[in-house]
């Protein structure tokens, strides 16, 4: 997977505006900047002017590490802000090249921490956004005061600074999909499990040096072969790509593998933590199937909720992929089609308004506290907070026989498999060195064959069942080993007798069809503390704990809920050696086989916890 190519070609362009280059050229005028910050490095920055000096203009902003390119005052994008509306409204566009990347000055560190006792010339992403805005408020003509951000991805995260930088300018920020903490549930790891195929492909050039100021990107990490999973496998032990692969030139990659822990190297990256005083109005929006900031999307939302009481904050969840609402129309996602076209809707309706309300003073939207969209009832929801005070909790308990139901268990059992390292689980159908962004959403019914799967699903509906809010696994297993990982899906079964359809030529084989509706995974070894893991006692049998990120989802008369547990998800995540040790540090001798259970008893009632929509 060219991972590195895709985000560098996607990211400065994320955008579904239809504008041509021809519009921009004839309506705005374009220059570059080298604006200074206060310790004196000058940071790339681009500047889209508005032709018609008739009016004043609201500034947009967005910082990136992707490139603001094209470079040269006479090479112009093809599309100017989140979409085509902001174009033709008038709007005074502005790109910069974030410190240490592309064209700007200064050492890039990834997911810079804020200096919370800065002072002086001492910086962070919150001053250098500050010093920005504040050149382009005093520095710009024709600006009317007012500057909004947005950002998909790394740029949400330094959306997400911007809120922080205090200043007054300032009026609206967007984070989409922010980055927020990459040891929890973001990218590179989620509840301490490594994501490695994201990590080596993004890394291996995202994470190169940068000698001097340039415009080109740096080449990443090509497949020598179609088969990932295959690869992966040939690479053994982790601890093999940087001696095969990396040969120590990636920083990041190696301050991975020495944070191995929730440490205080990713606590001061935990951007929720400073999620405090924050001033402009916040929307942030995710998607339910965004493989890389899913997580990190409702959690800004909810840390900007629970640290700044009265803050206009709010929250988009649509069905989309990482970015999906700021491209295309958003009508299918894989083999799901959409009744409408939720991203051109949303655009349309949420995002512009948003903006010209606070930068523009157009009329107050009417705008819910939290949008989102139920795929299962194919509509768009509206909440007055998240999560939602309208859902129950339930629990939804394993049972012999692959049985769940909402009764409590009261004998006595478990189910047992198998895991082994050598024949890991894979996470998608088929043959591919890429991964997919549809495995988010993809037919399950590859691994539910599987001995080392367990395959737990409802009786037929008999009335439709509403999920909304976070889901919490609630595992209690026994393992011959001493750590281990477990992964937990959530699938909606549709009825074996949906006909056959059409989707982009392609013949989609619904009846039947095991939708993945939400996955997590968790390193057993940080089921108490992810500062500090622990070692399972073999045979023992241990409550494991951990957050799926929230959801809304409809489960229609006549389909079944069905859960799947499995402990590897490979090549996405790193093989666990099923040893108690540091991974990161590994030999391919340290990977052994282990047996592992699954209770369902009165005692030990292994379930999922829920909120179900009243």
């Amino acid at each position: 997977m060219k991972y590195l190519s895709l985000l560098i070609a996607l990211f400065p362009l994320f955008s579904s505006a239809q504008s041509d280059s021809a519009y921009i050229r004839d309506h705005y005028t374009k220059s570059e900047h080298l604006i200074a910050m206060r310790d004196g490095t000058k940071l790339f920055t681009v500047v889209y002017v508005p032709v018609d000096k008739s009016r004043t203009y609201p500034v947009m902003m967005q910082r990136t590490p992707y490139s603001v390119g094209p470079y040269g005052k006479d090479k112009y994008k093809t599309a100017l802000g989140p979409s085509g509306k902001f174009v033709r409204e008038g709007f005074i566009f502005v790109y910069q090249d974030v410190r240490g990347k592309y064209m700007s000055e200064g050492e890039f560190m990834d997911v810079r921490p804020i200096n919370t006792n800065r002072s002086g010339r001492q910086f962070d992403e919150a001053t250098d956004t500050y010093d920005a805005v504040d050149w382009i408020v005093k520095n710009v003509k024709g600006n009317n005061g007012k500057v909004g951000f947005w950002g998909v991805s790394y740029p949400g995260f330094y959306s997400s600074m911007a809120a922080l930088s205090g200043h007054p300018a300032v009026r609206a920020v967007s984070p989409q999909a922010p980055v927020t903490n990459w040891f929890l549930g973001d990218d590179f790891h989620h509840n301490g499990v490594f994501f490695q195929f994201d990590a080596l492909s993004f890394y291996s050039g995202f994470g190169k040096k940068r000698p001097k100021p340039t415009t080109e990107g740096l080449p990443g990490l090509v497949y020598p072969t179609p088969d990932a999973y295959a690869y992966y496998l040939s690479l053994g032990a982790l601890k093999n790509v940087n001696e095969k692969l990396l040969h120590d030139q990636i920083v990041f990659w190696n301050q991975l593998m020495e944070h191995p822990d929730y440490d205080a190297f990713w606590k001061a990256r935990d951007a929720r933590k400073y999620m405090t005083n924050v001033k402009p109005a916040i929307m942030t929006t995710g998607g339910f199937f965004d493989a890389e900031d899913c997580w990190g999307a409702l959690e800004t939302y909810k840390a900007m909720e629970r640290n700044n009481p009265g803050l206009d904050n709010r929250l988009v969840m649509g069905p989309w992929y990482h970015g999906g609402w700021a491209r295309g129309k958003g009508d299918f996602f894989g083999d799901i089609k959409f009744g409408s076209a939720t991203s051109t809707w949303y655009q349309e309706n949420v995002e512009f308004p948003f903006f010209m309300y606070h930068l523009k003073g157009a009329a107050k939207p009417n705008l819910a506290e939290a949008l989102m969209f139920d795929i299962g009832a194919d509509q768009w929801r509206e909440f007055t907070e998240w999560p939602t005070k309208q859902a129950e909790n339930r629990n939804l308990y394993f049972h012999p026989n692959g049985k769940i139901s909402f009764d409590a268990p009261t004998g006595k059992g478990f189910e047992e498999y198998v895991s082994d390292p050598a024949k890991p689980v894979p996470f998608q159908d088929g043959i591919s060195n890429r991964r997919s962004r549809e495995y988010m959403i993809a037919d399950q019914r590859f691994t539910a064959r599987r001995p080392d799967v367990l395959v737990y699903e409802t009786t037929v509906l008999d009335e439709d069942i509403t999920f909304a809010g976070p889901i919490n696994a609630n595992l209690f297993v026994s393992i011959t080993g001493t750590d281990a990982d477990f992964v937990v899906k959530i699938i909606d079964v549709y009825p074996d007798t949906l006909p056959n359809y059409t989707l982009n030529g392609q013949e989609v084989k619904i009846g039947g069809y095991q939708m993945l509706l939400r996955a997590e995974t968790m390193r057993g070894k940080y089921r108490n503390s992810f500062e500090k893991p622990e070692a399972f006692v073999p045979n023992q049998p241990t409550e494991v704990k951990f957050y799926l990120p929230d959801v809304v989802h409809t489960f229609r008369k006549g389909h079944k809920i069905m859960i799947q547990v499995q402990s590897s998800w490979f090549p996405l995540t790193d093989r666990n050696p099923q040893q108690f040790l540091d991974i990161y540090k590994a030999n391919d001798a340290d990977f052994i086989k282990a047996t592992h259970r699954m209770y369902h008893e009165a005692a030990l009632p292994s379930h999922i916890s829920v909120g179900i929509l009243r």
